[in-house]
């Protein structure tokens, strides 16, 4: 049968606000994403045209699209692309979606690189590359490396620094910090895999589809940061920083960690909804 774009918005948001348990105005905008997509055109158009009548190629797609969106599915690969810190990034399902909260980690690192001299940035676990193209984006004068064990992730980041014309940024391939034997970096940051195996939030909303391999790290969700960590220090020039992001409730023992390997002003940053959500030190 078919529908006016006011009728598939007024009935489809519904059904995901049931079926996914979101809020209707959630829901609302994320109906209206995929009638974008599938129609090709601006929002603005959408509401202008809210008495148009998708043709049936057109009506098939967007079945489609809404019948993995209730199956759970997140919008973002849905669409094949999310915004981070003012940049629209292609992702995939073999790369973390890029959060609203991770903005902390780059607004962090932005404000520690200095002004004139030169600094090196490494991402570590870039994934889509959204920190370090955000970096190297907002600091045009500082060169920015991101490393992933991914190759597949790997090429959506350099897609991504191709399309956004980042030219700062470089992405190699690196289990963390095997391929650096003597390079170092004034600034290390990372969003690593920081969930328990076993977690119940595994199998809940959109984690369910990102690459476990992203998310999962070990049984207390603090392995790889425990190696980041521990070997951090030998990748550090004198001064320079470590930022991590981690799970709402490490922040204490991702600061006991930092102490123990030798970092000081060790410190912990909240998000916008008040959660410890980045720990960082610097080394002597």
């Amino acid at each position: 049968m078919r529908r006016t774009i006011q009728e598939a918005l007024l009935q489809d948001a519904a059904r995901l606000t049931e079926v996914l348990a979101i809020s209707p105005s959630s829901a609302r905008i994320e109906i209206q994403c995929l009638l974008q997509q599938v129609l090709n055109v601006p929002r603005v158009w959408l509401l202008a045209h809210s008495e148009h009548y998708p043709d049936e190629a057109e009506q098939t797609h967007y079945h489609e699209l809404l019948q993995r969106r209730l199956r759970g599915e997140p919008v973002a690969y849905l669409l094949g692309e999310r915004e981070f810190f003012g940049l629209m990034l292609k992702v995939t399902s073999a790369t973390l979606i890029p959060r609203p909260e991770t903005e902390l980690l780059v607004e962090l690192a932005l404000s520690r690189i200095p002004q004139q001299s030169f600094c090196r940035v490494l991402d570590l676990g870039t994934g889509s590359g959204a920190i370090a193209l955000a970096l190297a984006h907002a600091r045009p004068d500082v060169e920015v490396l991101g490393c992933d064990a991914s190759n597949t992730a790997l090429a959506v980041a350099h897609a991504n620094a191709q399309q956004l014309a980042i030219a700062n940024a470089a992405f190699i391939h690196s289990d963390w910090f095997k391929a650096f034997t003597a390079q170092k970096f004034n600034i290390i940051v990372s969003n690593p895999p920081y969930i328990a195996a076993g977690d119940p939030h595994l199998a809940r909303g959109d984690v369910r589809f990102e690459p476990i391999s992203a998310l999962v790290s070990g049984g207390d969700g603090l392995h790889d940061i425990r190696h980041l960590a521990a070997h951090a220090p030998g990748h550090l020039e004198s001064g320079g920083w470590l930022l991590l992001e981690h799970g709402y409730d490490q922040a204490v023992q991702v600061r006991e960690l930092l102490q123990q390997a030798g970092f000081d002003l060790v410190f912990s940053a909240c998000d916008l909804v008040g959660i410890e959500r980045v720990s960082g030190g610097r080394i002597v």
